[in-house]
Parts: C-alpha cells; structure tokens; sequence
C-alpha cells in the first residue's frame, strides 16, 4: 500500500540527514519530490502546499542554528505527516451489548468488512452474531451466510422478507445473548431519499452503539464529500477504509476522512483498514504506526494484532508460557507456522517487521502453495510420534531408528521429518537470541542477525511471533 509514496518518504529523510549543509537545490529537489509522490498518492493539493511551504520555511529559518536544521526539518515532516492522517480513532467496545451499523455504498466492501470485524472480536473472546438487513442486493444474503460459516460466526439471516425492520425484530430475542452485534445494511450507488429514510429507520430502530462508514480507498478525496453526505442521514462515529492494498491513491481517502467532523465524540476518524481479501486483512488504523511502516520502520502493534486474529486464544496462551519458559515443542512450531501462513506468508506482513524494509528479494510464487503441503507432513510426522518425542525432539535425532519409524508411521520420507528437525531448532534458537516482537530491533538479535532469518524464512523457513 501506498508503496511508491513510502519510498519517496525514506529517500528525502535519508537525503535531509545525509546532507553536509543544507542549500536551496537540495530542499527544492525534495520539496518536488514530496509534491510529487503526495499529489500521486491523491493528497488534496492544498495540504500539499502547506506542508511542503513549511518545511521550506524550516529549512531556510535563520532561528535554527544550521547543526539543528536537519533534525527540525525531518521531525517536522513527520509532524505534519501525522497531521495529515488524523487523529488515532479506536473502536471502544461498552460494557453489555454492542450493536455496530456498517453502512456504505455498493461495492464498499460492507458485506466482508461486517464478516472480517466479527472475526476480529471473536478471536478476541467476544461473543460476536452477524445480521443480514441488505434486502436490495440479492447475494448480499447469501455472501455474509458463506463467510459466516466459512469462519465459525454466528449469522441471522431471512432470505424471505424485505423490509429490514421486520428481519431485525424477529431476531432481536435471539440476539440477547450476544456481546456484539455486526450489522449488514443495504447500500446504493449514491446516496438517494430511499437509502437515506431506510438508514434513519433503522437507526432508529436499532439505536446503534456505533455507526461505522465503509469505504473503499480507491475514491481518493472523494471519501470526504462521501462521508459528510451519509453524516447528515445517521450520526457516523467512525469509518473502515478498504482495499487498502489495490489502490496508490489510498492516501486521498485517508488524509479525507482525518477531516471529518462526527458528533460530541469529535472526529469520525479512521477505525480499521482492509489490506485483501482474507478474513484476517483487517488491521486497526494507527497513524502514527502507519507512518512508521511509510518509512520503513516497521510496524510491530499491527503485527501483533494480526497474529492474534489468526490464533485461537487458548493456544496462544499455551505457546506464551512455552516462550516464558524459553523452548517450543513441535505442536507449538506448527501451530505458529500455520499461523503465518494465514497471515498470508512474509511477503505480506515483511513491512511490518523493523529492519526488513530494505529486504528486496521476493518470496517465489509458489512458496506458499509448497509450505501448505510441508506444514500437512508436518502434522502426520506429529501424529506418529510419541508424547515424549513431541516434547524432546532432540530425542529423535540421536537414534535414527526413531526417524524411519515416524517416516513409516507418518507416510513420508525421512527428509520431511528431518526438514521439520531443523525447522525446531532454528525456533528455538530464536529464543535464545532474542525474541523478535520483544523490542523495537529484535531483542538480542541484531540487524544482521534478523536479515540473515529473513533470508532463511525466504528459502522455505517461518518465524515465531507472539
């Protein structure tokens, strides 16, 4: 996302702090290349010129002593950055029961975004339900049913009756229960009188707790007229940018909505952001974070969200005490690696991790297609082990008699069961280093360090996160 624009960012800081002095050809050059990439990204042309006008103004200040001037100059780029993104808006859930309204026009991406926050809560430990009140779009239905499912979320849904107010009070004693509710509203290719009276009767009916506007980030500067017109209907508190990971204008629907103006809560600031297409491509939108991974420092708070939407919370905590007590047994391996896996390999979480910015050999295509069927073995070559095998592989290495059993036992060859050997001791290697979540540039691993594993997880190996 926003790739191109993340790079420019990386190159005027590191032309700002390299330079001996700084002269007038030097900060036009960067200036033009901020305008530049900004205005691709689809930044309003104006916060452009205001940005870019101060840091000219930075840079030639005769109040600043020239020793000081790089410095001021790149803090105040990622002041202003942060200023154009907003303000950090988080989804606070309430105590009792939580009723979210997702609204938005056709195409927005309502109908998986409402399956995707179900996810999200539930992994939390939240009792979540999802309920279909789009009656206007006939797979509307039918697609939050298979994502329901497809994800283990409770749904309600009738297919029958047209008029969402009638659907939602024949369930609404059913859904008692439940910590929070996602609800999936119709949408329309603008905002017209019929979508604008359905979306007051049903706030009205529902009285919301949340009323969450979702967007697709490809409209660009657009999302601000967008949401100040859906505003008007029903009262916004905040909103869910999509497609995230489509688009090299994304920065147009952002710095947009950082500009919305929502009730007595302040600003309908941005809650989450979609970056594909699985279930777990949902990530809370910190702009502060956000910028950190634009300039290739990484993003470890949205890393470590995203792994917890893919583990059950039982196992993480499992794996947690065997990473107090500093070794993971093989169950804990493939369990962490089948979790990568969701999150859709290294290729897509790469930026989030500090020090790997710099990375640019690519994951091969097939990679992840050939580690599903690595981590299949892996779970027959468990089942065929004993207990005190599982937790002492290094047991196995010792007497090979050990691994032709399992070979036999599991149905593969003996490479498979040395593969997944090797896979354990580098992981617990790891812990011996250095955890990689456990500060800003690896614990005790150093720089070096976490680009050679990144070299090694490229060649068909996996990290352990937490």
């Amino acid at each position: 996302m926003l790739e191109k624009l993340g790079e420019v960012l990386k190159k005027a800081t590191d032309r700002i702090a390299n330079a001996i002095f700084l002269d007038k050809n030097l900060v036009d050059s960067v200036i033009k290349e901020l305008q530049r990439a900004l205005i691709e990204a689809d930044v309003n042309v104006h916060l452009v010129k205001e940005l870019t006008d101060k840091i000219r103004t930075a840079a030639f200040d005769e109040r600043i002593k020239e020793i000081g001037k790089k410095e001021h100059m790149i803090k105040l780029l990622h002041d202003e950055l942060l200023k154009l993104l907003g303000e950090e808006k988080k989804l606070q859930l309430k105590k009792g029961q939580n009723r979210i309204l997702l609204l938005g026009l056709y195409g927005s991406g309502k109908t998986t975004t409402t399956a995707k926050l179900g996810n999200y809560f539930s992994k939390r430990g939240k009792k979540v339900a999802l309920v279909g009140l789009d009656v206007h779009r006939p797979a509307a239905s039918e697609q939050l049913k298979q994502l329901a499912e497809k994800n283990k979320l409770n749904f309600f849904i009738n297919t029958e009756e047209k008029n969402p107010i009638k659907i939602w009070k024949s369930f609404e004693k059913k859904l008692k229960d439940y910590d929070v509710i996602l609800i999936d509203t119709a949408g329309r290719h603008n905002l017209d009188k019929e979508l604008t009276e359905e979306i007051k009767s049903i706030d009205k009916e529902i009285k919301p707790t949340e009323s969450i506007l979702v967007m697709p980030a490809d409209i660009g500067q657009a999302a601000k007229q967008q949401a100040k017109e859906f505003s008007k209907a029903v009262s916004i508190t905040g909103m869910i940018i999509t497609r995230m990971d489509s688009t090299a204008k994304a920065g147009g629907a952002l710095t947009a909505c950082g500009e919305v103006s929502s009730d007595e809560k302040g600003k309908a600031g941005v809650y989450f952001i979609t970056t594909g297409e699985k279930i777990n491509d949902l990530e809370e939108f910190n702009p502060k974070q956000f910028l950190s991974r634009l300039l290739g420092m990484g993003d470890l708070q949205a890393l470590i969200e995203k792994v917890k939407s893919v583990t059950d919370g039982k196992k993480q905590e499992k794996i947690s005490k065997s990473l107090e007590e500093g070794k993971l047994n093989l169950e804990d391996v493939v369990s962490q690696v089948k979790a990568m896996n969701s999150l859709g390999g290294f290729e897509k979480i790469k930026d989030m991790i500090p020090g790997f910015s710099g990375i640019e050999k690519k994951i091969p295509e097939n990679l992840m297609e050939n580690q599903q069927e690595k981590i299949s073995k892996w779970e027959h070559i468990i089942k065929s082990m004993t207990k005190e095998e599982k937790e002492n592989p290094e047991i196995i290495e010792k007497q090979t008699t050990r691994i032709g059993r399992i070979a036999k036992g599991a149905g593969v060859h003996t490479s498979d069961i040395r593969s997944l050997l090797k896979q354990y001791k580098m992981l617990n290697e790891m812990l011996k280093t250095g955890n990689p979540m456990e500060s800003g540039l690896g614990g005790g691993m150093s720089q070096k360090q976490m680009q050679k594993l990144a070299k090694k997880f490229m060649k068909g190996g996996k990290f352990k996160f937490r």
